[in-house]
């Protein structure tokens, strides 16, 4: 496996050697272009300023050999060619001293040779630097009425060794600097990456408190600090999931227990007719407790899940409150409960199977933790800036500690409610608000009362 890290590194050192040659060849091509012509005239001028200094001067030629000497000193390698070829060399020695031909015509056709113009063999301005006799400018001139060819050079090794030094240190230093940058960096991007995946490690394994200590201002610290909150977020679910698999448990076990209980206690000869029908009124209830508890965890996980088909239409929302009310009006007689409601025509586009579910759950739960001779009140409002449901009761009330916990599966608000309750009523109520993308929220004083507020946007969405 290519590890990020020597990818880094392999990719650094590829950008810092293209950076090179890009450089090396900018270089090039700003010599060939500009330096190169500036360095020929340079060097003509000065061998022609030396002829001029010799021609009218009239230098001995112990003079004329001490003059060119002199000037060999001050940074210049020089041959000097009479017409015969024979050639004397000042200043440091050539390392090849082959005559070219094309330097033959200074002597014949007092023509200026330029050497740094016919090379062919080197690589651009490399040339500049080759210790040759062919790398030289050459003058004609007369000494004594006898023709002679200057061949002159700066000598790069005298003349350049201080910039050299500074340019050579210059790029090692830059070099080094950038490899152990890039070393550092690499390192630096590639710990938290290896400790993002240790982590996850742990996650697989359902270890959702393995701490990761990541403190970066950058995408890497915002990735640590999700990573941070994914973490929380699984735990919190794994504990919730669990929590959920053991309140079904017991809320399954616990009618199933009482059903085999009652059936045992049926089977046992001499009963009454009177405790049979106990017996058989209790396995009833059950039974049915059984079945809304399936039906309300079926829903509850279609609903998680987005597998609930929802039917969007439009409808009389009135309509509806109305027929949920005819339908309990006999538990509200029973319990001697008065309803009164306030429902202002209004046309909804939802679900209306689910909203009838909400409606039922708060409506029943209102009769439930009611008292006798109490009251109940639904509203429903509709203007341009949405549609407000109210569902008002004198009842018990709910503790302000609760509320926070209201619409959590399984939650109940004191144990005497678990014998008639589920507690997945107000959890699939919230669920199918949001769905219509609503809010509900909960106003309760213990002893007073309870008013449950549910606002849907006006219009409602079309697209769900």
């Amino acid at each position: 496996m290519k590890t990020l890290y020597r990818q880094f590194t392999v990719a650094t050192l590829f950008i810092l050697a293209i950076s090179i040659l890009i450089g090396f060849s900018i270089a090039n091509i700003f010599y060939v272009t500009v330096t190169k012509d500036e360095t020929i005239e340079q060097n003509v001028a000065i061998a022609e300023e030396i002829i001029s200094t010799v021609q009218n001067v009239p230098y001995s030629d112990e003079s004329f050999t001490n003059y060119l000497q002199a000037v060999a000193k001050l940074g210049y390698q020089i041959a000097l060619v009479d017409s015969s070829g024979e050639m004397q060399f000042f200043g440091k020695p050539f390392d090849d001293t082959a005559f070219p031909e094309q330097a033959g015509l200074v002597l014949s056709e007092n023509e200026v040779y330029t050497g740094l113009d016919n090379f062919t063999d080197d690589i651009f301005m490399i040339g500049h630097f080759t210790n040759k006799l062919h790398n030289t400018v050459g003058v004609p001139f007369e000494r004594n009425g006898e023709p002679y060819g200057l061949f002159i050079r700066p000598d790069t090794k005298l003349v350049s060794t201080d910039i050299h030094s500074v340019l050579i240190g210059f790029v090692v230093a830059i070099a080094l600097v950038s490899i152990i940058g890039m070393i550092w960096m690499a390192r630096q991007l590639t710990r938290p990456i290896v400790q993002l995946t240790e982590a996850t490690k742990h996650i697989a394994r359902e270890n959702y408190s393995f701490p990761l200590d990541i403190r970066r201002n950058d995408e890497i610290g915002q990735l640590s600090e999700s990573f941070n909150l994914m973490q929380k977020q699984l735990q919190h679910n794994d504990l919730a999931r669990k929590s959920f698999i053991s309140n079904v448990s017991h809320d399954f076990q616990s009618p199933l227990m009482n059903i085999q209980g009652y059936a045992d206690l049926l089977k046992s000869p001499g009963l009454s007719d009177e405790d049979r029908l106990a017996y058989t009124s209790i396995i009833d209830q059950e039974a049915k407790r059984l079945s809304s508890l399936t039906r309300q965890l079926l829903l509850l996980t279609s609903l998680d899940q987005g597998a609930y088909p929802m039917k969007t239409k439009e409808f009389q929302l009135d309509e509806q409150l109305r027929g949920v009310v005819r339908k309990y009006r006999w538990r509200l007689e029973e319990e001697d409960i008065n309803l009164s409601y306030q429902l202002a025509p209004t046309r909804f586009r939802g679900d209306a199977e689910l909203l009838d579910n909400v409606w039922d759950n708060l409506l029943t739960n209102a009769i439930k933790y009611n008292k006798s001779g109490g009251s109940i009140e639904i509203i429903l409002q509709s203007d341009d800036t949405g549609i407000t449901v109210t569902f008002k009761d004198s009842g018990q009330g709910i503790p302000e500690d609760a509320l926070p916990q209201l619409f959590d599966r399984f939650y109940r608000v004191d144990a005497a409610r678990k014998k008639d309750s589920t507690g997945l009523g107000l959890s699939i109520v919230h669920q199918i608000v949001t769905l219509h993308h609503g809010t509900i929220r909960v106003n309760s004083r213990l002893g007073t009362g309870s008013e449950f507020i549910l606002s849907f946007p006006h219009p409602v969405p079309t697209q769900y």
